[in-house]
This record gives structure tokens, C-alpha cells and sequence, in this order.
């Protein structure tokens, strides 16, 4: 039987998704997302104001406290998104996922994801909002916390996602 690499943390009724493309060949040595030296995701949750303190990526199961899930399109592959194949994406099981659990935002870890998610080719997506949703779920599409896409850095899209997540301006 062929698993996932990391375990989905998703359940009903959560304020935000955040999915990736592939787990990182750091973070499924660790078992945990987003766990490259070098990713922003952990830190940038706490400086945005989507948790209350700076999480490690082994405690990736305490979000759900924070009505936060996560997720990756490619389940079963890992390294870096350059070795990806379009048969590497199982579209239909991620969709099935967000239909089952209606998240109230689904935003994108990387244009990458989004596209393959949304079958949107390359150069027609912009970060932020999106006009159209999946599965009721409001879109955004986000820049990538990965080391490796530092040079498309940009915390921006990040903070406008916060506040629509809570409501309120971050820090």
C-alpha cells in the first residue's frame, strides 16, 4: 500500500487551508511540514497574526486549535517541485478533500499548487485573491515560504490573507 508523506490535517468548518505542491525531502525526513531550514511558513504564520505564538514544524498538528488545516496536491512524492510530473498530482483526491471539508479559505503555499490544483496555466495567476473559488472555499494564491523561492519573496499577499482569515490587521 502506497502512503501519503505527510498526514492531511483537515477537518470541518476550518477558517483556512493552506496547500503546497509536494512535501520537501527535509520536511518528509522529518515527517513534518514545512520543515526546511530555510522556509518562512512557520515564522510568517505567527508574524501575520494567524497563531498567537511561533510554532515549530513538528507541532504541525496543533493548527487545527487555530481552525488552520494543511495539505499538498502531489500526497505521495516529495523533494523539490523542479522533479514533479503531472502524474504526480492527484487532483481529484484534493478536491474530493476540500468538498469534504469546506474550508472557509484555501490558500496556496506557491503558484505551483495553484495551478496544478486549479488547472491554471503558468503566467495567468496573480498572488492574492482570486475571483473564483473551489468547493465554496475563497482562494489565494500566495508566494511560496520555500528557500528555494526566496527571490519571488514577498510577505504582502500573506498579511492580506490574515486579515481576511480574522477580520483584523496584522502586526
Amino acid at each position: 500500500m502506497i502512503c501519503d508523506i505527510l498526514p492531511d490535517v483537515l477537518e470541518p468548518g476550518l477558517r483556512v487551508v493552506f496547500c503546497g505542491t509536494q512535501a520537501g525531502a527535509v520536511s518528509a525526513r522529518r515527517g513534518a511540514y514545512y520543515a526546511g531550514p530555510g522556509n518562512k511558513f512557520w515564522p510568517v504564520l505567527h508574524e501575520v497574526g494567524l497563531v498567537p505564538v511561533r510554532l515549530w514544524p513538528e507541532e504541525f498538528r496543533t493548527l487545527l486549535r487555530y481552525r488552520i488545516g494543511l495539505t499538498d496536491v502531489a500526497k505521495r512524492t516529495s523533494g523539490p517541485d523542479s522533479a514533479l510530473r503531472g502524474g504526480h498530482f492527484d487532483v481529484a483526491g484534493f478536491t474530493a478533500r476540500i468538498a469534504a471539508n469546506r474550508p472557509r479559505i484555501l490558500a496556496f503555499n506557491g503558484k505551483r499548487a495553484a495551478q496544478a490544483a486549479l488547472g491554471i496555466g503558468e503566467g495567468r495567476l496573480a498572488y492574492g485573491p482570486q475571483a473564483h473559488g473551489l468547493a465554496d472555499a475563497e482562494i489565494y494564491v500566495l508566494p511560496s515560504t520555500s528557500g528555494a523561492a526566496a527571490g519571488f519573496w514577498s510577505i504582502e499577499p500573506w498579511k492580506q490573507l490574515a486579515m481576511a482569515v480574522t477580520g483584523t490587521t496584522t502586526r
